[in-house]
């Protein structure tokens, strides 16, 4: 059963508003990185610059006020897009080691002059293949965000586009590369695996892409609302126990505690809001809520579940189990004890599972036999999905680093141009962006911008120009 639609509308206002009130809690990171790509003026989006990667040619320093929020959504980041016809590559200076975020923008815009169908091209982050044969065909009617998490332990982070063949090109409309909370992916999680869960280590080490993220019972939330900027969608399109389950929404405080999970694991927003199952007489609903999301086979696959008791009236009267693929993850999930006896307060549970033949991975939670009557059965407010590298670097097709590398002759792959920026954040209130200065002349970089007007484009720009297209 659902609550009213005003009821809902309601609860999104309020909680909007107090993401409002705790902006000023917002992570921020030490790398922090957002590249407008290809244009030549630079762009707000969601209360951040997005700096042009053209318009500090002849400057070494750019200045960038930050203390102004716009409540208006921009999508001027895909207004333009760069493209490479050659192997080509960012470098981003780190200055904080380990995991970072990095977000590629893609979008295909009506052009009389450029075929996006001839796009095809593979991406690396560091050793990662994170992208093989890519293509910004036709089925791009809307932007696409591909996102990595990616543990870096040296001085600089290198993002390579490499076009499949000499007739194809690579293009990207804005890049994102951030410093992760240090607190956002643990070390252990639990590897399920069919009756048995054992501990899974070195998980921080492990590349890992974002193939799901959803806030079950809620609206979307945008990187507005977000302390790291992710966006998570409604869970309608994934659940199928409607009939079993009901929403809550919650218009409190969530009572975050040290130790425990933080806004930068989960916002306000996601863990005010549930599915639930609840007993209405003496007894207990023999029912679970389940979700189904679409994986790719052959990869194992992180799954974060966030729950939030914002449903209980007291303490110490939720109790429910929680399957991955169907099997028991986690037996009789006291929340009362996780939590340090609050309600309203966050937990999130990780689990690892290999990604089967059937293509889907589900989650389920549901009564235990320490479910009580008249309260609670089960309870959850996010979840996350994240695809695990393979052997060799492997994020995505079934190249590998080295083959990637052969593809292109060494001479090509020398006249790389490296796009190398430092961010460093001053008062909370100003960023300053240092990026090097070219070394060779125009004429012999190897990517092109592509804005909206194609015209735009100068043809003396030598071999800015991709041949044959324009």
């Amino acid at each position: 059963m659902e609550t009213a639609s005003a009821k809902s509308v309601f609860f999104v206002l309020l909680l909007s508003l107090l993401s409002l009130h705790v902006f000023s809690l917002s992570f921020s990171p030490i790398d922090n990185y957002l590249i407008d790509c290809g244009s030549t003026v630079d762009a707000t989006v969601d209360n951040r610059l997005f700096v042009s990667d053209s318009s500090c040619a002849d400057s070494s320093y750019l200045l960038l006020a930050s203390s102004s929020r716009s409540v208006q959504l921009s999508d001027r980041i895909y207004d333009s897009a760069r493209f490479f016809d050659r192997p080509s590559r960012y470098v981003f200076k780190i200055r904080d080691q380990g995991t970072h975020m990095v977000r590629l923008h893609f979008h295909q815009f009506n052009s009389s002059k450029i075929d996006f169908d001839d796009a095809q091209f593979h991406v690396l982050v560091n050793n990662y293949v994170v992208l093989s044969n890519f293509s910004g065909g036709h089925q791009m009617s809307s932007p696409v965000v591909k996102e990595y998490l990616i543990w870096v332990d040296t001085e600089k982070l290198v993002l390579t586009f490499f076009p499949t063949k000499k007739s194809k090109f690579a293009f990207v409309n804005a890049i994102e590369v951030i410093s992760a909370p240090k607190d956002l992916i643990l070390d252990t999680a639990q590897f399920v695996n069919g009756d048995k869960v054992e501990n899974f280590d070195r998980l921080t080490k492990q590349a890992l892409e974002v193939i799901h993220r959803v806030n079950v019972g809620g609206v979307k939330v945008t990187p507005f609302n977000d302390t790291v900027w992710r966006t998570w969608v409604p869970d309608d399109q994934f659940f199928r126990s409607i009939d079993v389950s009901r929403r809550v929404y919650f218009g409190g405080r969530i009572k975050y505690q040290d130790g425990g999970a933080s806004r930068e694991v989960g916002p306000d927003n996601v863990y005010g809001t549930a599915r639930v199952i609840a007993s209405a007489n003496a007894s207990i609903p023999n029912v679970n809520m389940t979700w189904d999301f679409p994986v790719i086979d052959g990869y194992k696959y992180l799954i974060r579940l966030h729950f939030c008791d914002i449903a209980s009236i007291s303490l110490g009267l939720l109790y429910f189990n929680v399957y991955v693929n169907e099997n028991l993850a986690y037996k009789d999930l006291d929340l009362s004890f996780v939590t340090g006896y609050a309600l309203a307060s966050p937990f999130y549970a990780d689990f690892v599972v290999d990604g089967d033949h059937s293509g889907v991975l589900s989650v389920s939670v549901g009564p235990s036999n320490k479910s009580i009557e008249y309260a609670i059965d089960g309870i959850l407010n996010g979840v996350e999905i994240m695809k695990m590298n393979k052997s060799m670097g492997i994020l995505d097709g079934e190249l590998c680093e080295g083959v990637i590398l052969k593809s292109w002759p060494r001479t090509n792959i020398s006249l790389w141009f490296a796009f190398l920026a430092a961010v460093c954040v001053l008062l909370s209130l100003s960023v300053f962006v240092t990026r090097k200065k070219r070394n060779e002349g125009k004429n012999s970089v190897a990517w092109s911008k592509l804005p909206m007007d194609v015209s735009e484009v100068n043809s003396s720009h030598g071999n800015q120009q991709m041949s044959g297209k324009l």
